[in-house]
């Protein structure tokens, strides 16, 4: 196996420490086995540290200093770029096989083809400085508390918040602008105004002629994800913008090792491979030792970040993960709360028990079906069992068309349209996946996720259907091994038929 490279001074002493982690992380996900994840780690390591020094050198030559990735984006980017060399190579048996079929799809060709058909998040985050960048990208993806982001960039702890304020607004500007020139057909075009007007505010109405373009156009939709910094998918666009196949993944577990205090590695890096403030610097440093010191950082960090999949080396599965366990991280400088706080909706991911255990609701539905089944058509049981539910089944309340808008290897993006036979004040709609997908963003509604069972409710701005009246919503989610258009929707407790 190859070495790392000998860092060359503290910075970069301090660079190896805190970034080792962050690439041992993706790369498990990227490929088949630990032999072969600590090989892809250390190859992209090493390319994406020479990339950093020719930057390093070629703004002390020529004074201006080239807009790049921030250092852990950049070196995840590596991996990426290596785990295709090794495609190409013959050694593509050693990754992932999802991965393999991302890497020979035109979704890998954006992250590498024309700069203006390359991912908005990407684009956006290239455009800042790269302090700028890297706040935002440890606050958002690396999911560190504020006050250790910001002793980390040099930063004021008293007005990081601030601070990441303003950047999270330049990202969107600069997110804003490179929609505007992105070659576009004539309808997104005609969407690109309206939709930056919508996406300002989170009180803000959205047309529903706007609602079916995001919910048919992928490209649209991945700029709204990227222009609404409200709402907590913020850290999913920039995830998946920026690193690409399993990016929605290593966001989980990054997530995961902050909640733990491992992830990012420490914000002591210094002292850890012996250059602490004050003290003399180490003539020549070790490779071995800072090596063994950052695998044992990132040995905690993986295992932490991988207790609540099972096993601890199922790459394909840590990508997609179970029903409730790919929600973004709203807010990464609020602590995790306990058990007993987490209310529907929370965006922290229950406990392993938690996740096996059956909706009390559900059952419900097994006693209507015996009474209908098993009682004659002309007589009356003389003695019927209690039953909270009619022997009597109630015409369907509306009709559900279920369309499954685009696919990939570890998601896929869906629209449901529902037509109510009566006039409702409000409404909420449940259905139950079959195949255990799990919803990471949806739009138009609020919703929670219990085990295989979706509640979704109406916003403020869509509440009110007329008879024979439609609405829709859309969303992003997770699937693996299969995607089946799922069942038993309902409309405020009412039976749905599906046209689709």
């Amino acid at each position: 196996m190859p070495e790392l490279p000998t860092p060359q001074d503290a910075a970069e002493a301090a660079l190896f420490s805190e970034c080792w982690d962050a690439v041992l992380s993706y790369a498990d996900l990227c490929t088949a086995g630990s032999a072969a994840a600590g090989q892809l780690a250390t190859e992209a390591f090493t390319h994406g540290i020479r990339e950093t020094r020719a930057a390093t050198s070629g703004t002390k030559s020529t004074g201006r200093r080239a807009l790049r990735l921030p250092r852990i984006p950049l070196l995840l980017t590596s991996v990426r770029t290596t785990a295709a060399e090794w495609e190409a190579h013959g050694q593509g048996h050693r990754l992932d096989p999802d991965l393999r079929l991302w890497l020979n799809s035109e979704k890998a060709a954006r992250y590498t083809g024309p700069p203006l058909r390359r991912p908005l998040a990407l684009r956006g985050l290239r455009d800042m400085q790269e302090s700028d960048a890297a706040l935002l990208w440890l606050a958002e993806v690396e999911a560190l508390p504020l006050p250790a982001v910001a002793r980390r960039l040099g930063l004021d702890p008293a007005a990081a918040a601030e601070e990441l304020a303003q950047v999270r607004d330049l990202f969107r500007a600069r997110c804003h602008r490179n929609h505007l020139d992105t070659p576009m057909d004539a309808k997104c075009r005609s969407y690109a105004r309206l939709l930056d007007a919508v996406t300002r505010s989170p009180g803000a109405e959205t047309p529903e002629d706007l609602t079916r373009h995001l919910a048919r156009c992928v490209d649209c939709a991945e700029a709204a994800a990227c222009l609404r910094l409200h709402g907590g998918g913020l850290p999913a666009a920039l995830a998946a913008g920026v690193i690409g196949w399993g990016g929605l993944g290593y966001l989980e577990r990054r997530r995961r090792a902050a909640e733990a205090g491992l992830a990012g590695g420490r914000t002591d890096a210094t002292v850890d491979t012996g250059l602490a403030e004050g003290k003399a610097a180490v003539p020549r440093f070790g490779r071995t030792g800072l090596l063994v010191s950052a695998v044992v950082v990132s040995a905690l960090a993986l295992t932490v970040s991988l207790m609540p999949f099972g096993d601890a080396k199922s790459d394909g599965d840590s990508a997609r993960g179970d029903s409730a366990d790919r929600q973004p991280v709203a807010d990464p400088v609020v602590p995790p709360p306990s058990a007993t706080a987490r209310a529907e909706g929370s965006l922290v991911s229950p406990e392993p028990e938690e996740t096996t255990s059956r909706p009390t609701t559900k059952p419900e539905t097994k006693p209507r079906g015996r009474s209908s089944s098993s009682a004659p058509a002309t007589e009356k049981p003389a003695a019927p069992e209690p039953d909270p539910k009619p022997t009597k089944s109630a015409p369907p309340t509306c009709r559900v068309t279920y369309r499954i808008v685009d696919e990939w290897p570890d998601g896929f993006q869906a629209t449901v349209s529902v037509t109510s036979a009566k006039a409702i004040d409000s409404w909420q709609l449940d259905w139950t996946f079959r195949d255990g997908q799990s919803i990471r963003r949806l739009w138009d509604g609020d919703h929670v996720q219990h085990d295989s069972r979706v509640t979704v409710t109406a916003p403020d701005y869509d509440r009110s259907v007329s008879a024979d009246g439609s609405f829709a919503v859309g969303f992003v989610g997770y699937w693996h091994d299969e995607n089946s258009v799922p069942n038993d929707f309902t409309l405020n407790g009412g039976s749905c038929t599906s046209a689709g």
